[in-house]
């Protein structure tokens, strides 16, 4: 995920901009080490699947100014890692960077079920890696209505 510059042209970002990004894919907004909100920027993080934290700051107010092309090559390379292609598809069209997040399987056996199998029934590993939703569900029903 870089910040190449696209041959598409661009509009010139805004803070604006950066915000309805960072809303549009779900970023948190985070306070200061003594729970303020800084009176020069805000500051939102995204916690992604690898477990890594991006974060990103906006000088407030997040108005309509524009940032400079340099500060601009910068947020989106090391502060969003995504690039202008891929900010402006969130921003016009609220499509979300594709950030390789896992995606749960069709059929797959909610964690919820695995645990209870496991803990509650018995179940081994290997028993439960060889089971279909459709039978983990069956399963744990006959445990309820049996005990066993």
């Amino acid at each position: 995920m870089g910040a190449r510059q696209s041959p598409v042209s661009h509009p010139a970002p805004t803070r604006h901009d950066h915000l309805r990004f960072c809303q549009i894919e779900g970023w948190r907004q985070v306070r200061s080490a003594v729970g303020k909100r800084s009176a020069h920027r805000e500051t939102y993080e995204l916690e992604l699947a690898s477990g890594s934290i991006l974060r990103t700051r906006i000088s407030r107010p997040a108005d309509r100014s524009g940032y400079g092309p340099s500060l601009w090559s910068h947020i989106l390379r090391d502060q969003l890692q995504v690039s202008a292609d891929e900010f402006w598809r969130c921003v016009r069209h609220g499509t979300r960077p594709d950030r390789g997040a896992p995606t749960t399987p069709t059929g797959a056996i909610p964690t919820e079920l695995l645990y209870l199998l496991k803990d509650r029934v018995g179940l081994t590993d290997e028993q439960l890696a060889q089971m279909s939703k459709q039978a983990a569900i069956e399963r744990i029903d006959q445990y309820w209505a049996t005990g066993e």
